[in-house]
């Protein structure tokens, strides 16, 4: 790491506020800056909150997000949640960190794990794309407690978190592969009893984000088998408008339910489907109350409980019995994953959908179906 390095000199060129920095490396993020985001997320800053100010509390928490940024509605929005809630049950300080590429996640890392004014009890790794820096940085801080999210990085400093989205996302497939075949029409919305093919979204293509497309694919068929689902990967988890044309060329070839895994990318989806009068599915969060202006045309969302996750190590800390070198995994049966409908729009879902969408969510608990994680073994 160059111990010169000072996030200052990374100003981003997106509205006002652009990316602010670090401070050095013998104390953490500047204490001074406020959080701004711009209406799409992409304008961010370094900042510090927390329940207590100046490093001054008995737990002091680094949370590095990933790289989609704060005022994403989905992914990073959920950890803050997290972290926020520990803030204010315990006496817990927080300072947060916008990285804009995966390069710079092991700057972050170590300048949190270097600090010394505050001391950081706990790093909090949002993102699996961390993980290769996380494997190199935390061998060299054996005294540091971390924590990482969507990714096992085995080291003995290091509280590893994931969860079985393919399990939630099944239940979004399900709700899609059978609207899609009625004439269902709620808010600004409708489908096509004729339509024989949905969509996904997703951001960065890996075999974590494969779990969503496997788990989703795998709901539809089982909903209906001929059903086809489009996919696309555009590459970012902070691209809007690459989400949405990603989406129109779906709607366009006549899918009308697209859901994403995608971040704030997932934005345009959501700009799609109004456009074009069809439905998306979000995730992460309940995107139909994080992402409002677009309540009328999500159906659902995934809710994937990263808050939980943070929350939870961060709670661990506080006790004095965090564990490293350990890993938890999350899914329907520990409510680590879920289908919440859309605040506008799960009205108008008739309770005979919601009802075989609750017996297969059962099946899957009791283990009579089995979840691929691949989309190379969704089978139709």
């Amino acid at each position: 790491m160059d111990r010169n390095f000072n996030r200052r000199t990374f100003i981003k060129g997106t509205g006002a506020a652009g990316l602010a920095g670090l401070a050095g490396c013998s104390g953490g993020p500047d204490e001074s800056t406020p959080t701004e985001t711009s209406d799409d997320g992409t304008s961010t800053t370094t900042t510090s909150d927390g329940g207590s100010a100046g490093g001054s509390a008995t737990v002091n928490v680094g949370m590095v997000y990933a790289t989609g940024g704060l005022g994403d509605g989905s992914f990073n929005d959920q950890a803050q949640t997290g972290i926020q809630q520990a803030a204010q049950e315990f006496d817990v300080s927080y300072d947060e960190s916008q990285p804009d590429s995966v390069s710079q996640f092991a700057q972050y890392q170590q300048q949190y794990a270097q600090s010394t004014n505050p001391n950081y009890d706990l790093v909090s790794c949002i993102g699996f794309l961390q993980a290769d820096s996380l494997s190199k940085t935390a061998p060299d801080y054996p005294d540091q407690d971390f924590m990482i999210v969507d990714s096992v990085v085995d080291e003995p400093n290091v509280r590893s978190y994931t969860f079985a989205e393919h399990e939630g996302s099944f239940l979004v497939g399900q709700l899609a592969g059978i609207l899609t075949t009625q004439s269902f029409s709620a808010g600004s919305g409708s489908t096509e009893s004729d339509s024989t093919n949905v969509g996904f979204v997703g951001g960065v293509k890996s075999s974590l984000i494969q779990k969503f497309e496997a788990g989703y694919k795998a709901g539809v068929k089982y909903a209906n088998s001929n059903v086809d689902v489009a996919t696309s990967y555009v590459g970012s988890f902070n691209d809007p408008s690459a989400g949405k044309e990603a989406a129109l060329a779906m709607y366009n070839s006549g899918a009308d339910i697209v859901f994403h895994a995608a971040g704030n990318t997932g934005t345009g989806v959501f700009q799609a489907a109004q456009e074009k009068g069809r439905f998306a599915i979000g995730v992460d969060r309940d995107q139909s109350k994080t992402k409002p202006d677009y309540a009328d045309v999500i159906l659902a969302s995934m809710v994937k409980r990263v808050d939980t996750a943070v929350y939870n190590a961060v709670k661990a800390q506080v006790n004095g019995n965090f564990e490293g070198g350990t890993s938890v995994s999350l899914g329907l049966a520990d409510e680590g994953v879920a289908i919440v409908y859309g605040q506008q729009l799960g009205a108008d879902i008739s309770s005979s959908v919601k009802s075989e969408i609750e017996a297969s969510m059962q099946a899957i608990i009791d283990g009579e179906i089995s979840v691929p994680t691949n989309p190379n073994q969704v089978s139709g």
